[in-house]
């Protein structure tokens, strides 16, 4: 449940209460272990003194956006599985009443939780994410359109691919495709040596389908709206927003569309490989001439800083070197070593 009148109110992250030891172990071990960017919103406590804390929205990832769900514990019975409270549309989300009524219950981690572990959380989110997943399929199937019915036949077996419904108020309901574009092996650790990346990366397609509600396919359908997203930290590799999609022709389905994207990427990715280590000699060719740079990106080699003199004038030469290197050209920046916030100087050669 949300938090009541008589409770402390919900606080921030950083100056919320501190949590019961129980239940900060199971978060902690969430946030630390989960492949997912899951998010930590709001965190506040059930109690009347408002300590300790026991109960905080998560922010988890679907469908190239995030749910909201509040986890609340009980700080006077930490050995008790939270509750969990979902968002206001999807109040016809009701796993555990699905598994009662399945007489499945005992399939659920609810029914082997212990507090002391702490893994509890994280296996919890993650089975009631996969549930949203098929509740959401479920939902999209219902819908009586016949191309998105198409659609579901020809892709839905695509692994990983997730889609839901996009309501809205002032225009036809809409369904959102969210398809992955790389193996799910795909080693990144090959293309970028020394690769920082804890999280996994991805490269999705969304692709929103607006609902004609016609039983009929013989009209031709409008072309549905394309974005290519990645998650945040590839785009010190590649940036999808630079790509320039395939264009969608009149007839054509995600079963057809997807083969020359997947294709197109690959391509892209092995040449943004191929640019770090051109970069990469750039950033080296200066030594000669300019000494060792003082510093310098050593894995994505996307900027270097060296040190120059000019008769009596010292400065720093600062080399932002974009991802199309060589094709674009690189940006100086020079600034004076001695008037360090007045003689900024932009140059592009």
């Amino acid at each position: 449940m949300s938090p009541s009148a008589d409770a402390a109110g919900p606080a921030s992250f950083a100056s919320a209460p501190p949590l019961a030891p129980l239940i900060a172990a199971q978060l902690n071990y969430l946030l630390s272990h989960s492949k997912l960017p899951i998010r930590v919103g709001q965190i506040w406590s059930g109690c009347r003194n408002g300590s300790p804390a026991d109960r905080f929205t998560l922010a988890i990832p679907f469908c190239l956006d995030y749910v909201h769900w509040d986890f609340v514990y009980n700080a006077l019975s930490p050995k008790v599985a939270p509750d969990v409270v979902f968002g206001p549309e999807d109040e016809r989300f009701q796993p555990l009443v699905d598994y009662a009524v399945a007489g499945n219950g005992d399939k659920s981690c609810l029914a082997r939780w212990d507090c002391r572990a702490p893994e509890g959380l994280l296996a919890l989110v993650q089975e009631l994410r996969e549930l949203y997943i098929e509740y959401q399929k479920k939902r999209v199937h219902m819908v009586d359109d016949a191309r998105v019915a198409f659609e579901l036949s020809t892709v839905l077996s695509k692994e990983g691919i997730e889609v839901c419904m996009v309501p809205s108020a002032d225009r036809p309901d809409e369904v959102k495709f969210a398809v992955p574009l790389l193996d799910p092996d795909f080693d990144f650790a090959k293309l970028v040596p020394g690769c920082p990346w804890r999280l996994p990366q991805k490269i999705h397609l969304q692709v929103i389908f607006p609902i004609s509600r016609s039983s009929s396919y013989s009209s031709m359908p409008s072309a549905p709206r394309l974005k290519l997203i990645s998650t945040p930290d590839l785009k010190s590799l590649l940036s999808v927003e630079d790509v320039k999609l395939l264009p969608w022709s009149n007839g054509m389905c995600l079963a057809e569309y997807l083969p020359a994207l997947e294709d197109s990427l690959n391509g892209l990715l092995v040449e943004a490989s191929a640019s770090i280590g051109s970069r990469r000699r750039f950033i080296e060719a200066l030594a000669p001439t300019f000494g060792r740079p003082l510093e310098a990106d050593p894995i994505f080699c996307r900027r270097a800083t060296i040190l120059s003199i000019s008769g009596i004038f010292t400065f720093l030469v600062h080399f932002a070197i974009p991802l199309q290197f060589p094709k674009q050209q690189p940006v100086l920046t020079l600034q004076s070593s001695q008037v360090m916030f007045i003689c900024n100087y932009m140059v592009i050669g």
